[in-house]
């Protein structure tokens, strides 16, 4: 085998490879958009055996749709979950950037033992806290409300980390000569340092988006009235002790999914930028 014949055997290897991994990749996509699209009897009638039928609809329908909207009114929990999380990351990227702002620029007492916490508040699971977290926002009247599953969200601390690592990149000359100048430490944060942080807070805002957007258990034990109750709670809801609405989960999936990747693709860029600043130390 020539040279050139090995250069071409190993590109179709690759191809192959790539759009294997596409194929598996998008196959719940799909099968999750061709389901929403069938009814119920058509899903379970050619669910088995498993064939090409499975992910064609013999009479493809936007009923599901309908149903989820009007009937089941499934506009609510999508503004409430959008309330919830706009509010999240306004408050989110403001307290998390100025709390890494004062770790990257200050010094002060019990620093040293403030920080270390911060990396390990992201490290436990959410499961390990629910319950007393629970205790504390029934105390302070927040069960129940939009503030119960606002407040507890905002500190976080992968997203301090985030801007930390992106602070300790810009040059510490930018910040004294603001201070020579006779900037406050204020003016210096919102007028200096903000304008070039953009990337990360728009990756700040993605994940924080992301986090609050999949959340699920905190709002099922915060969230009682069906007025408040965000999405991933109403899609539960189609599930019940007697019948599984499919068709309305895999609509409501469907919904729940087009709307986050409507909102990552314009800021892809800043995002990668966000993840990537501060990785690399020259």
């Amino acid at each position: 085998m020539t040279l050139k014949q090995k250069s071409f055997t190993r590109k179709v290897l690759i191809y192959i490879a790539l759009i294997s991994m596409a194929v598996a990749a998008l196959f719940p996509i799909l099968f999750c958009l061709s389901a929403s699209l069938r009814t119920q009897d058509d899903l379970f009638r050619n669910m088995f055996p498993f064939s090409i039928k499975s992910l064609i609809p013999t009479a493809a329908t936007l009923e599901n749709y309908v149903i989820i909207f009007t009937k089941h009114e499934f506009w609510r929990p999508i503004m409430n979950t959008m309330i919830v999380t706009v509010f999240t990351i306004i408050f989110g990227c403001i307290l998390n950037s100025m709390a890494a702002f004062a770790f990257t620029c200050f010094e002060f007492r019990g620093k040293k033992i403030l920080y270390p916490l911060v990396l390990i508040s992201f490290m436990v699971p959410f499961e390990a806290i629910a319950i007393p977290l629970y205790s504390v926002a029934s105390n302070l009247s927040m069960v129940d409300t939009y503030a119960g599953m606002i407040i507890p969200a905002v500190a976080d601390g992968l997203v301090t980390f985030l801007f930390i690592q992106f602070f300790k990149d810009i040059p510490p000359s930018l910040v004294e000569a603001a201070r020579v100048d006779g900037a406050k430490w204020p003016t210096i944060f919102t007028k200096i340092i903000m304008p070039i942080s953009v990337p990360v807070f728009v990756t700040a805002g993605l994940m924080i988006f992301m986090n609050q957007w999949n959340s699920y258990m905190w709002p099922l034990l915060v969230a009682r009235s069906k007025d408040i109750r965000t999405i991933q709670i109403a899609i539960s809801q189609f599930s019940g002790e007697r019948s599984i609405q499919w068709t309305y989960i895999y609509a409501s999936s469907m919904v729940s999914a087009i709307i986050p990747i409507c909102l990552f693709l314009p800021f892809q860029k800043h995002f990668v930028e966000g993840i990537t600043a501060g990785s690399v130390k020259g």
